[in-house]
């Protein structure tokens, strides 16, 4: 096997108007431009971008606003509307379930943010942040937490990246049920299965460019829908059998932390980056790797760094 590090930071971004989340976001700037697509620099593309996010997120529009002039980059404002993203995917396993959501992120090392960020832009909340101020998976003051999993069917339409989603989300919603009913009309650009929880409820809903909203037999996923993958699919990514593996075994960090749950094809970019365990009741979430683990909370929120060291496949 061989080895390779991971390095963590988190950071507490207040508002966002003070300079700190300028400062991160502009010396990011060389990692998140390259999500862009073609649509990106274009007028036509900046302005469908625009009446896109203000029609379906306007709760969010001053705070995009306040971000597009500090960033002060072009074509960054369109950037952080994450509505002319170029598709991506990734391999990943969730489930929720007695107030608790529990996930394992894979993904490229090379492309990967690693910021835990902490921010009041319109409520407390705590994630895993990416492109700027989109997240992986998070929790607000609220008591509702949620995350993602790539929906494993190639397919591409005018959306959302899911990033921005979940953020709005957060945001805005107390409950699943007021979550989902906000999901149902934003138009995502690839398919995805998001997981959320509350204090009363754990469901998961596919959704995509193709489909409606969705709800899935229970709140567990990988990275298939409501096919199942083709086999060349199956063999690379595993996806059916560690939705299995995680029905099994519920909410219990220590199988994530294993085969087949826990992945080591780094170089193949589905490799297990890291574990969350959020207890949004609770306030709080813990990040895991093997022999690690990094808990924070909205009431012991600390800025700090941590390098982790993984074992790759050979």
């Amino acid at each position: 096997m061989l080895e390779r590090q991971i390095a963590f930071r988190s950071l507490d971004f207040g508002n966002g108007g003070d300079g700190r989340w300028a400062a991160h976001a502009q010396a990011l700037w060389p990692l998140v431009a390259g999500w862009m697509n073609e649509e990106s620099g274009s007028p036509e593309g900046a302005e469908r971008a625009r009446r896109l996010f203000q029609a379906h997120m306007p709760e969010l529009v001053p705070v995009l606003d306040l971000f597009a002039h500090q960033l002060d980059r072009p074509g960054g404002e369109t950037f952080l509307t994450l509505a002319t993203v170029r598709p991506f995917f990734s391999s990943c396993t969730q489930i929720g379930g007695s107030g608790t959501l529990l996930r394992n992120y894979d993904f490229s090392p090379d492309q990967y943010e690693g910021t835990i960020a902490l921010s009041r832009f319109l409520r407390p909340v705590i994630g895993m942040q990416v492109a700027a101020w989109g997240l992986l998976d998070g929790m607000n003051d609220a008591g509702l937490a949620v995350s993602h999993t790539f929906g494993g069917r190639f397919v591409h339409g005018p959306g959302f990246a899911i990033f921005i989603v979940l953020r709005y989300l957060l945001e805005t919603c107390d409950t699943v049920d007021e979550a989902i009913d906000r999901l149902r009309s934003i138009p995502i650009g690839i398919p995805q299965n998001v997981t959320l929880v509350d204090s009363e409820k754990a469901v998961t809903v596919h959704v995509g460019p193709d489909i409606p909203l969705t709800l899935a037999p229970d709140a567990c996923a990988a990275n298939h829908q409501h096919m199942p993958v083709p086999d060349k699919q199956e063999r690379a990514t595993r996806t059916q059998e560690r939705l299995q593996a995680v029905r099994a075994a519920g909410t219990d960090v220590a199988a994530m932390l294993k085969p087949p749950l826990y992945q080591t094809a780094y170089k193949e970019g589905l490799g297990t980056i890291y574990t969350a365990h959020y207890q949004p009741s609770e306030r709080r979430v813990t990040y895991y790797w093997p022999g690690k683990s990094w808990e924070q909370s909205f009431d012991d929120f600390t800025p700090g760094s941590r390098t982790v060291t993984v074992s790759e496949a050979d």
